[in-house]
Order: structure tokens, then C-alpha cells, then sequence
């Protein structure tokens, strides 16, 4: 095995290069070391030229047509007949400033007030009517199966899987978060830890070819091997000898090497993180008392380190499951969106608290919206729906794409107030991407669909969300 296998080929058939180590021959992987250096000369002058994108899951189907919803009194009343008793009162409904450019307004979700705030303050967006596309396409396209469409459309799993991987048309296994970070990783001088830092565990969306996540918890922060390096207890002393034997003895076995090497390399980045995260501090701002909350709260810590760390480009990620609402809609997300506008409304005072608000853009995905129609109680999987981007750099206080019409014969609807999408993930993701630095020649690389939508050598931007 020795004679057949070197150290170097093992690393890269086993992916142990997730932790620092590259392959020649990975496309994505010969784009780096360039893409650093021009970013690196990218220099934007704001807090040493840090960025981070943090993006916030809301996982089993977010029912967004309750979250935002028309205002006016012809528009909610097609919004009230359509959704029947799944309707939110006009009068409940909170009102955004302005108007889309056909005169309609609109408003939120009557337990997202923080949401509110911030779009009237210019410094959240709304996307509406977006999902997973090929190429435009019209109903009649659709039920004639004519072109080309996502598989899996309506299936959790798929829908999952192709927002956080942009590829419609299989099943991939590597995200564009992870893509990322595998051309630019080396604009951050750290080589312990990952640029991606997920507070939910393992995630598609942050893996690539030589990247995976660091993992963290929202309020222990790293964890590392339990009982490691503490000596309240005799059996943990052992355990500690015992694990320092293995981490110092040298291995002829490459193998044997190869697995010593990222435990030695995943304990020195434990010790490293939270060394770094005593000196975080601790804020003005106030955060709520649950999971997601202290997920951002352990992102704005972070983000505090980013110096000691040696980071100039992080990727987070937040999930917020449960949003599969078949039944008792109205309830549960009486109960969960509040949880979601506080969180944002406190991420975005603490940024700005640390005068990093225009060097972080936070964005909403979920894998479809739901029917617009009532099922008895609640709604079924379905397809377009509305997300929200916030951050310094977000051209606020508008909704772009094209809000559709609600109503059941209307021009998007394929069926039960499903909604095929008129704006596509990949132009959501393309445009975070050229703010985050990316190049537009690595684009179609990271984005298979985008040229369907966007002239990518146009110099333009595929929506307008974003000052970039």
C-alpha cells in the first residue's frame, strides 16, 4: 500500500484536503491562488477589506406569502379570497414605505416588526417570486414539458439540496459556499480553520471539492473533543495522556499519519477559536434567548476575532428548521416569525454596534414557498417564493423581481396557487458572489443557469440588490 499510494495522492483521495491541502488538477482549485490576489487588491478600505456572508435557512418551506403580503385594498383583497382562512387581516398587516412601480404596496407579517424597521430604514430588501429555474419559462412550458426544468421540483430533499449547490439538474454534493471558499480561501491567512463556519452542523452548502465546514455551537462556541485538556476528573486526565501519546508519536503508515494530522490540526484550531473568543467581549446589544438568536450572537463574536483569527472572507451559516407547515400555519408562524425579526433586528444593531454593518450581508433562503391555497389548515410544498437580504450594502427599502398576482387563474400559477418563479436562485446567488468578490469570469463556473438570465460579460448586476 505504501509502495502503490503517496502521502500527497492519499490526502487528495481522501478528502483529509479539506483541511488546507489542494490538488493540482481541480479546476476550482487552480482559480484560487489568482482570485486571492486580485481580491487582495480589491482593497475597499472598510474595516481591512473584511466581508462575510451569512445565510439563514428557514428549512422545510417557508410559507411566504404570509410573511410578505400585499397592502392596498384591491391587492389584499385577492390576497384574502385566495388564501381564505389563512389570511392575515389588512389591518394587521405592517406597512413597508413606498411601492413597487405598478402603484402596489405592501407590508409584513404582523409579528416581524424588527423586519419593518429595517426595510423602511433602507437597510433590508425583499426578492420576491424566486426559486430554482433553468430558463425562462411560462405555465404552458411547464404542463407541455417543454424545456428544460429542476428535478426534484416540490421535493424537500432536491429543493434543499439545489439552493444550496445551484445545480438543477443533478444531485450534487458540493454547495457554492464551498466552491467559494475553495477559490479564495487563501485571501484569510488561518489554515486551522475553514473560512465557512456553520452554527448548524454539517450542510451541503458550505462543502467543496477541498473545503468543509468548521462547526461550532451557538453558545459553547467550539467544542473539540470532549473532556480534552480538563482535569476536574481523573478519567479526562487519562483521556488527555492518552490522546497526547497518539498526537506525538511518529507514523511510518500513511495512513495512520494522515488521520493523526487532522486530529492534531482539529485540536490546535479548538484551542485556537476560543483562545480567540475570550477576547470577544461582550455587547450592548441584547440578545433574545433561543437558538437562532445566540447563532447570531456567536457570528457577531466571531466576526469581533476577525483579526486575532486572520480572516478577510467568512461564509456562515444559520438554520432555522420546521417551516413544513401542513398543518396550524397561523400558529406556528405567529410563533416562529417574531424569532426571525428579532434576530435579524438584534444581528443588525450589533453590526452596527461594531461598525461592521457594511462589510456583512445577511440573506434568507428556503427550498419553496408554499400553496397559496388552504389545505384545511395549512399549505403544501410549491415553488416561488420571497427572501430577504439584509446588510449596509443592500439597496434597501425596495422588492425586487416581480411581485406576482394572487390570484388563482393568474399567470404564475401552476396549480393550487403554486407559483412559478419570474426570478431565479441564480441570479440571488450570482450577485452575492460579485459583492463578496468573486470574479464574473468564475461565475458560470459556480452558477451552471446564470447565463440564462444574465449577460454575465455585461458588467451589470443580475438584480440591483447590492452596492458592488
Amino acid at each position: 500500500m505504501q509502495n502503490k499510494y503517496s502521502r500527497r495522492k492519499f490526502i487528495g483521495l481522501s478528502g483529509c484536503a479539506a483541511m488546507g491541502y489542494t490538488s493540482l488538477f481541480s479546476s476550482l482549485i487552480n482559480l484560487k491562488a489568482l482570485n486571492a490576489a486580485a481580491m487582495g487588491n480589491m482593497a475597499t478600505a472598510l474595516n481591512g477589506d473584511y466581508k462575510a456572508l451569512v445565510c439563514f435557512f428557514q428549512m422545510g418551506g417557508n410559507d411566504s406569502y404570509n410573511m410578505l403580503i400585499p397592502k392596498g385594498n384591491s391587492e389584499h383583497s385577492e390576497y384574502a379570497e385566495v388564501r381564505s382562512n389563512l389570511a392575515i387581516p389588512q389591518a394587521d398587516v405592517l406597512a413597508l414605505n413606498g411601492s413597487v412601480a405598478d402603484g402596489r404596496t405592501f407590508g409584513v407579517h404582523p409579528g416581524m416588526p424588527e423586519i419593518q424597521d429595517l426595510y423602511n430604514q433602507g437597510k433590508l430588501a425583499f426578492i420576491s417570486n424566486i426559486g430554482t429555474l433553468i430558463a425562462p419559462a411560462t405555465v404552458d412550458d411547464f404542463w407541455n414539458n417543454n424545456g428544460q426544468f429542476p428535478v426534484g421540483l416540490f421535493s424537500h430533499s432536491d429543493q434543499i439540496q439545489q439552493w444550496q449547490t445551484a445545480q438543477l439538474l443533478d444531485r450534487s454534493a458540493r454547495g457554492w459556499g464551498g466552491k467559494i471558499a475553495d477559490m479564495i480561501g487563501d485571501m484569510n491567512s488561518n489554515n486551522n480553520i475553514s473560512m465557512n463556519i456553520s452554527l448548524a452542523g454539517s450542510n451541503i452548502f458550505q462543502t467543496g471539492e477541498h473545503t468543509t465546514e468548521y462547526v461550532v455551537d451557538p453558545q459553547e462556541g467550539s467544542t473539540g473533543i470532549w473532556g480534552y485538556n480538563e482535569d476536574d476528573w481523573d478519567f479526562n486526565t487519562a483521556r488527555t495522556n492518552a490522546i497526547n501519546s497518539m498526537l506525538d508519536k511518529e507514523y511510518q503508515d500513511i495512513f495512520k499519519k494522515t488521520y493523526i494530522d487532522v486530529i492534531h490540526t482539529s485540536v490546535d484550531a479548538n484551542e485556537e477559536f476560543n483562545a480567540a473568543l475570550e477576547g470577544a467581549g461582550n455587547f450592548n446589544t441584547a440578545f433574545s434567548n433561543n437558538r437562532i438568536s445566540r447563532s447570531f450572537e456567536m457570528i457577531a463574536k466571531i466576526i469581533s476575532q476577525r483579526e486575532t483569527l486572520g480572516f478577510k472572507r467568512q461564509i456562515f451559516f444559520v438554520n432555522f428548521g420546521g417551516w413544513d407547515h401542513h398543518d396550524e400555519l397561523l400558529n406556528n408562524q405567529g410563533n416562529m416569525l417574531p424569532v426571525v425579526s428579532k434576530a435579524f433586528g438584534e444581528f443588525n444593531s450589533v453590526l452596527e454596534e461594531m461598525d461592521m454593518a457594511d462589510c456583512v450581508t445577511t440573506f434568507s433562503v428556503s427550498e419553496f414557498a408554499r400553496t397559496l391555497t388552504s389545505n384545511g389548515n395549512g399549505t403544501d410544498h410549491a415553488w416561488g417564493g420571497n427572501v430577504m437580504v439584509m446588510g449596509g450594502a443592500v439597496n434597501g427599502g425596495a422588492i425586487y423581481g416581480n411581485y406576482p398576482s394572487l390570484a388563482l387563474n393568474g399567470p404564475q400559477n401552476v396549480g393550487d396557487g403554486a407559483l412559478m418563479p419570474t426570478t431565479a436562485v441564480d441570479q440571488y446567488m450570482a450577485e452575492l458572489a460579485l459583492w463578496f468578490g468573486v470574479s464574473p469570469n468564475d461565475l458560470a463556473t459556480l452558477f451552471p443557469s446564470l447565463s440564462n438570465f444574465y449577460s454575465i460579460g455585461s458588467g451589470g448586476l443580475p438584480i440591483g440588490f447590492l452596492n458592488v
